[in-house]
């Protein structure tokens, strides 16, 4: 109780920045500049994305009960996988030289704050695919092996709440994971914070900016749908451009100055 105590005092120790509502089309638009500026780690990044998911598709081409969750569930885990982007934007932040070492160095970090917190993704993230898989496999009136069979047997289907308690569930799930990680990785890396600090203060900013966060969150889903509609080739672009403009996103959001830097 007593660490539960300190980490919300140390989550109130620092200033949230007020943004506007449209401040998300900014964060974008620097999320592009710092790509242009180091384009190589990125498109790195973007694909072995874009190839992990590839994978995934051929393995469960003819499971797409499985695929629909697990493809869903990549966007809970997505941001742990970026870490090494958000070193490079604040590298450019800092006027330092910043290329693909800078990115490979944030995933040998010096404590396990960010394996701590990598690893309650992946585990969210797991469980919502066990819970699409059970309620698809479970629920639905026929099998479901590919994309044309979920969208007429799940989507369209007018005689059951199938795909709407699917939308409710993962919405349940996909909320506070979010709420939970929109800035805490970045600040995990840029400062010296324990996770269930770097967690509060994430909820912190999502209740103080309702507005910007929803359009915020309504555009990471929407690009990377995008990305993954254009033959997961879209990936490769969308995920560094995502992974950049979430840095300044937590930049603009948090002041973080007063507290240590991160080892």
């Amino acid at each position: 109780m007593l660490r539960r105590t300190d980490a919300v005092e140390a989550s109130r120790s620092f200033h949230l920045r007020r943004v506007s509502t449209l401040q998300p089309l900014r964060w974008l638009a620097r999320g592009a500049d710092d790509l242009r500026r180091r384009p190589l780690p990125g498109l790195l990044h973007g694909l072995v994305v874009a190839l992990f998911a590839a994978t995934l598709l051929w393995l469960a081409r003819q499971q797409f009960w499985l695929l629909a969750g697990a493809f869903s569930g990549f966007l809970l885990v997505a941001p742990i996988v970026v870490t090494g982007l958000y070193a490079i934007s604040r590298a450019h932040e800092r006027g330092e030289a910043a290329g693909l070492a800078t990115a490979l160095r944030a995933w040998w970090p010096r404590d396990r704050r960010l394996v701590v917190f990598g690893l309650l993704l992946a585990l969210a993230g797991t469980g919502w695919v066990l819970t699409s898989a059970s309620l698809i496999t479970g629920f639905a009136p026929a099998p479901v092996r590919n994309p044309q069979d979920f969208l007429r047997i799940v989507v369209l289907d007018t005689d059951s709440l199938l795909f709407e308690t699917w939308l409710a569930l993962g919405g349940v799930l996909a909320a506070p994971v979010f709420a939970s990680s929109v800035v805490a990785i970045p600040l995990l890396l840029d400062r010296q914070v324990g996770v269930l600090t770097a967690v509060l203060t994430s909820w912190r900013v999502v209740l103080a900016h309702p507005a910007p966060l929803a359009l915020w969150a309504a555009l990471l889903i929407g690009l990377t749908l995008l990305g993954m509609a254009a033959a997961l080739v879209g990936l490769i672009v969308v995920v560094p451009w995502l992974a950049h403009a979430s840095w300044h996103a937590y930049r603009d959001l948090v002041d973080a100055s007063a507290l240590p830097e991160a080892g």
